[in-house]
């Protein structure tokens, strides 16, 4: 099977990871077969705030509306296999642990789960609660892969672009896909 991947922005701070994850989607077309994006109202003025532009708009990428439920990875049979909630806020990850499929982005994380294929969230809270804590170990247990928004300096990056870059690389690593990255040792 291909790479079907769908791509969830939540309101959560870090834009600057769910642009960077775009972008790099963009230099590796050939290795994936669909991509499906999923903004929140929220996810659009957070962009806007933090990025001062609505450059999510220029993607060429097909964007569905938070409560599609006809959206293709709303159902197991369309075969996404790979899901990226960048930035996911506590209260989505909280939603997907308790199973609460109320729009597009927990009904897909909910059809990853029970299709044991892999969804990656990348954490963009701090500090952790306690249900914060508890809702990771309830989402790992269930096969998620808990990716903290916590960028790496062993390659001295200098710009915050670089900055988050590391965490940018390091999901797509996990995601499955090749890209060129800063590897530890080389």
């Amino acid at each position: 099977m291909h790479n079907k991947i769908v791509i969830a922005i939540t309101g959560a701070s870090g834009s600057i990871y769910a642009k960077g994850i775009l972008d790099k989607l963009i230099l590796i077309k050939e290795q994936y077969e669909s991509i499906g994006i999923i903004m929140s109202k929220n996810a659009k003025e957070v962009w806007q705030t933090e990025l001062g532009n609505q450059d999510y708009a220029n993607y060429a990428f097909p964007f569905y509306e938070k409560n599609d439920f006809n959206a293709p990875f709303a159902s197991g049979s369309a075969r996404f296999n790979t899901m990226i909630v960048c930035p996911c806020s506590m209260g989505t990850m909280g939603r997907i642990a308790a199973g609460i499929s109320d729009d597009l982005i927990t009904r897909a994380a909910d059809v990853i789960l029970k299709e044991r294929r892999k969804l990656i969230l990348v954490a963009r809270e701090t500090p952790y609660s306690l249900l914060h804590i508890r809702n990771m170990e309830t989402l790992t247990l269930a096969g998620a892969i808990i990716c903290p928004a916590t960028p790496s300096f062993y390659s001295n990056p200098t710009t915050v672009e670089q900055v988050a870059a590391t965490v940018v690389d390091r999901v797509l690593d996990l995601a499955g896909l090749t890209i060129k990255s800063y590897r530890w040792g080389n």
